[in-house]
């Protein structure tokens, strides 16, 4: 998964397909804690697919409230 595909999809797909890759996540590591996964690769691929959908994500929360806020400075307080 390359993260130009990801960016691709639309907001609802994005949201199934890390629910996907968390269930796959938690079940890869309970078979590693049992001594059972075969294959260690595969939980680091998970995780780091995991990682590019949650960067994706947060590159589309910025870029929704960067027009107001990202280069504002905070506004300072009154006491």
């Amino acid at each position: 998964m390359k993260a130009d595909e990801i960016r691709e999809w639309d907001a609802v797909e994005l949201a199934a397909r890390l629910k996907e890759l968390r269930e796959e996540q938690f079940k890869l590591r309970f078979q590693s804690s049992m001594m059972e996964l075969e294959n260690h690769g595969t939980l680091k691929k998970v995780r780091r697919d995991i990682a590019r959908l949650r960067t994706v994500l947060r590159e589309r929360e910025l870029a929704g409230s960067a027009p107001g806020g990202a280069g504002a400075p905070a506004p300072s307080e009154a006491k």
